[in-house]
């Protein structure tokens, strides 16, 4: 309850059917482009592929801008002279690279002693922070920094508020849009939305609790996702599909962080501090044109953040390496 009431402290109250942004249609060529980034596959118009039988979720999130997006964020970003700057954009994390960085198994090593010990239970619900571009074929791709909290109750229902924040810029405003897509400045702490949902008792993943050791974790993820096998990039994503509905428990985090080591596709790359200022490590997947960042606090193994960079440029879309696609950051 006191992130809820935190957060509306920093509101200015909309109606709870307000507008819900980021989650508009993509063209077919948006699609077809997203999926071959963040899981390898040919993207050329002369190298069709087969798309995943289940679209990821949430997958506006994930695309890059267009040119006609750099003009209106400048536009709003250089207004008049007495606007305060709305960041549309992060930089990168920067990785402190260690000469020996600690392997992801024995992390899990330490995640699974820290869980022996005890620690904190496993909650239903979540506290995320995101940033992302999204992009559709007849609007340009101006998305919120978001904070979203989401409680469940005894009886089963939930309440889900989400807001639009900056953690790098407390207090200022940050880019948002209007009913009809036109980007502006709105209020740090603007509601986006409030709703509360009636109660839901569905034995299904990821509704239903995640297991505590690896060999079912991983079956639970994979029937969250819909899918017979995942690969590195399909294990990040249902990371991110199993923290935005859990807060996770020390066994919990020990089992993902085993799963995660055992899969074998992430390679440490050294010391982080996250964009909440909390130090972490960082563990790298490079794929066809995306590197995908996982952050782990380093004693217990608990999942700080995603993040999502291009490294390669993307001229179609008017984006260059080093630009950010997406970042989460959860917290408890």
């Amino acid at each position: 309850m006191a992130d809820e009431l935190d957060l509306l402290r920093r509101a200015n109250p909309v109606p709870a059917d307000g507008p819900s942004l980021g989650d508009g249609p993509l063209g077919p060529r948006a699609e077809r482009h997203l999926e071959g980034l963040l899981h390898g596959l040919p993207t050329a118009p002369d190298r069709p592929y087969r798309r995943p039988a289940r679209r990821r979720a949430r997958a506006a999130w994930a695309l890059a801008a267009g040119a006609v997006v750099a003009v209106t964020v400048s536009a709003l970003l250089l207004g008049g002279p007495t606007t305060a700057p709305a960041v549309a954009a992060p930089r990168p994390l920067a990785v402190l690279a260690d000469a020996r960085p600690l392997p992801l198994d024995r992390l899990a090593d330490r995640a699974e002693r820290a869980a022996a010990d005890g620690g904190p239970a496993l909650r239903k619900g979540t506290h995320v922070r995101s940033w992302s571009l999204g992009m559709s074929d007849d609007a340009p791709p101006v998305t919120l920094p978001e904070e979203r909290v989401v409680r469940w109750t005894a009886d089963g229902r939930s309440t889900e508020l989400v807001v639009a924040t900056d953690p790098r810029h407390p207090g200022r405003p940050v880019l948002g849009e209007d009913e009809d897509g036109t980007p502006r400045l709105v209020e740090d702490g603007h509601v986006i939305s409030r709703r509360t949902h009636p109660p839901s008792w569905s034995d299904a993943p990821p509704q239903s609790p995640p297991p505590r050791d690896a060999a079912h974790l991983r079956a639970y993820l994979e029937e969250a996702q819909h899918s017979e096998t995942l690969d590195t990039p399909g294990l990040l994503d249902a990371t991110a599909l199993l923290l935005d509905n859990w807060t996770l428990g020390a066994r919990e985090s020990a089992a993902l962080i085993r799963l995660l080591a055992d899969d074998g596709g992430l390679r440490p790359a050294g010391r982080v501090t996250d964009r909440l200022g909390r130090p972490g490590h960082a563990y790298v997947y490079e794929g066809t044109g995306v590197r995908r960042m996982l952050i782990v606090n380093p004693a217990t193994g608990a999942v700080l953040g995603l993040e999502t960079t291009f490294t390669e440029d993307q001229p179609e879309y008017g984006v260059r390496a080093g630009d950010v696609m997406e970042y989460r950051a959860w917290t408890r």
